[in-house]
């Protein structure tokens, strides 16, 4: 009999509802009568291109001997994590403190019907392996537990609660924030980073975009070149590297080993808008075509496999496909050959690593920059206009024969979050490279969330077959709002700017914390659960606590406002005693610290459109972080006080930080002189 899951919008939730399970979505209807039958409440978090989720129902929850013990002893209740962040942040914190071990996906849980978790742990097999025990001797154990011993649950949930609550930040009298912090990061990561392979860790290897983002400002701050070095570095591995889909672009979410060679193969959109800035300021810095052939490959990639028609872009692409992972993307040797003509053949399998060992599962060959082209061409006597000439027709042959099979899940909800992301990303790349048509895509995804997710003044965390339920949380409202202050400075608009301010508007009325300052990551009005979180540490993206407090002081200078930027300050001076102790977690809030002690240059262009444009590009093209560009053309009448210099026959500019501006000037090379 079907359960409770069929109308839900989360392509992950209607993934199981057909399960014998009786699966509720978190709903009262399902804590009342987990309260009401007094029994416990079995929790699973997972998403719709979660690999272990994937085998965990498999195993599990398509049984139906596992699913009756469920159904008679618990309440089961299914969340998707990417529609319901503010339960998944509560309980993979509840899990590190109830087992000592991180969290992941799937997350399963046990709760009390107070919600309160009592057992939990990730992927469970249906029998024990893997050093795990099997999962219905969990529900059995579980469902014996909460009948006998009902007290010891009862004093331990009471201490559970009291530590989430905890792990708050408090404010600390007398904290004097200064540039420290910013040493220390950068004397972690050089001591973290692999030299070798480029990145911050051993495997898995994840890309961590904010740590790369944090070298390349502090060359532009300081000409550290080992700090330059860490992160083009790292930006080719992965670039060269299999995590890097070498035929359609963009970008995995992870490398199983730590050379980037072989990836868990979901692709996140969050990943990718981020990466996709990286890899346009890094040309910026350093004009280097492999970085513009992967941005221009991956923003491919977007429009072409992740676009909503109407604009906004999906969440996820699924690791698997046909019940395997990674079959869309890996070949044989045999099977390339059959597609390309030899020479086509000779130059794709020495670049891409044919001609070497399989590298997936012993039988199969996953791409990545095995020989460099220019090598390539000289082993094969070529010139190397020719290699990549040849190169690129494989390419595209490849492509097309692999788009004609059995592609893997999409999950094609919309979250405003993460399409801030990639809005950000390109707007930021269609700068740097002077593409209007990456931009136009990013001013389309931005219409799209203020048409369907921005409702009666509040904004939608999730859009799905035109259904738009879930209020957004923290991260939803500053990454749109960073995501608006980076594409004005694109192409401007006045409608941008207008739901910039009331997107700042919403963060200090329904997130602040009057009393302590920082945001909570649920609003003001949210429903109650065990505990509302506040955290300023980054994870798979960039703390909303950090992205917040930079994008009120860029949009506070911009529009001379200082309730944004006191608010900015509150926010970093509750979570500077943390990140000063440990910095490497907090690289989103460094971004926002380096502009609290130096504020951002803020360039305004005024003149006649052609020419503003023609110098908005050039100073585009420059990578100058901590500089705002402002292409006001004459044409724009209606501007704010802080924005409204005189219209005039030839281009004029003002240079401003802070409350200080410089005289008019109309000379491109003396303004680049005035702002360096």
């Amino acid at each position: 009999m079907p359960n409770h899951l069929a109308s839900e919008t989360s392509p992950y939730l209607r993934q199981h509802a057909d399960n014998p399970v009786d699966w509720y979505p978190w709903s009262e209807r399902a804590l009342t009568l987990a309260r009401e039958q007094d029994k416990p409440i079995l929790l699973s978090i997972g998403y719709s291109t979660c690999h272990w989720c994937h085998v965990m129902a498999h195993e599990s929850f398509e049984d139906a001997v596992t699913a009756a013990l469920i159904n008679r002893d618990f309440i089961a209740i299914k969340v998707d994590r990417e529609e319901r962040p503010d339960l998944d942040q509560i309980y993979q914190n509840a899990h590190y403190l109830l087992t000592g071990r991180g969290g992941g996906w799937p997350l399963t849980l046990f709760l009390a019907p107070d919600q309160t978790p009592f057992f939990a742990g990730t992927y469970f097999p249906l029998a024990a392996r893997y050093n795990l025990p099997g999962f219905k001797d969990v529900l059995t154990r579980v469902a014996q537990a909460y009948r006998e011993r009902r007290q010891d649950i009862g004093r331990q949930n009471a201490e559970l609660v009291q530590s989430l609550a905890a792990a708050a930040p408090a404010p600390q009298a007398g904290v004097e924030i200064g540039p420290a912090p910013l040493a220390g990061a950068l004397a972690q990561l050089r001591r973290s980073y692999d030299a070798a392979f480029g990145g911050f860790s051993g495997a898995p290897k994840f890309p961590r975009p904010g740590e790369i983002a944090f070298c390349l400002r502090r060359y532009a701050a300081e000409g550290d070149e080992q700090a330059l070095s860490m992160a083009l570095s790292t930006l080719r591995h992965i670039a060269d590297g299999g995590i890097y889909d070498q035929l359609g672009g963009g970008f995995c979410r992870y490398s199983v080993d730590d050379r980037w060679l072989i990836p868990h193969f979901e692709k996140m959109l969050y990943d990718n808008g981020a990466l996709l800035e990286l890899y346009a300021d890094a040309w910026r810095i350093e004009h280097d075509e492999r970085f513009r052939a992967v941005a221009e490959q991956t923003v491919a990639w977007l429009a072409r496999e992740m676009r909503h028609p109407d604009g906004g872009f999906y969440s996820a692409l699924d690791a698997d496909s046909e019940h395997e992972e990674g079959k869309f993307y890996v070949w044989t040797p045999q099977e390339a050959a059959a597609a390309l003509d030899a020479d086509e053949y000779a130059v794709l399998s020495r670049h891409y690593g044919l001609d070497l060992p399989a590298n997936f599962e012993g039988r199969h060959w996953h791409f990545y920059v095995a020989q460099p082209l220019d090598r390539v061409a000289q082993a094969l006597g070529l010139e190397l206009a020719e290699a990549r000439r040849l190169l690129a027709g494989a390419r595209a042959k490849l492509l097309a024969r692999r788009d004609r099979r059995v592609r893997p899940g999409r999950d094609e909800k919309i979250l405003a979050g993460w399409n801030a992301l990639a809005i950000k990303g390109l707007a930021r790349a269609g700068s740097a490279f002077g593409r209007e048509d990456w931009i136009d895509l990013a001013q389309q995804a931005a219409d799209f969330l203020r048409a369907e997710l921005w409702r009666g003044g509040r904004l939608r965390a999730s859009w799905k077959d035109g259904r738009a339920d879930l209020g957004a949380y923290l991260d939803d409202h500053a990454f749109l709002l960073d995501a608006l202050v980076e594409l004005m400075q694109a192409r401007f608009r006045g409608e941008d700017l207008a739901f910039a301010g009331e997107l700042a508007e919403a963060l200090l009325a329904r997130f602040e914390d009057g009393a302590q300052g920082g945001f909570f990551f649920t609003a003001h009005d949210h429903e109650a659960l065990i505990y509302r979180p506040k955290s300023g540490i980054d994870n798979a993206t960039p703390a909303g606590n950090a992205v917040a407090a930079f994008a009120l002081q860029r949009l506070g200078h911009l529009l001379g406002e200082t309730r944004y930027l006191a608010a900015a300050e509150r926010a970093l001076a509750l979570f500077y005693p943390q990140f000063a102790a440990q910095p490497g977690g907090f690289m989103a809030f460094l971004a926002a610290l380096e502009e609290y002690l130096q504020p951002p240059r803020i360039v305004v262009l005024r003149g006649p459109a052609g020419q503003v444009a023609d110098w908005r590009r050039a100073l585009a093209a420059e990578y100058r972080p901590a500089t705002m560009v402002l292409a006001l053309p004459n044409e724009l009448a209606r501007l704010p006080a802080s924005l409204a210099q005189p219209a005039s026959p030839a281009v004029n500019a003002w240079l401003c930080r802070g409350v200080e501006c410089l005289p008019a000037i109309a000379d491109l090379d003396a303004l680049r002189r005035s702002i360096d």
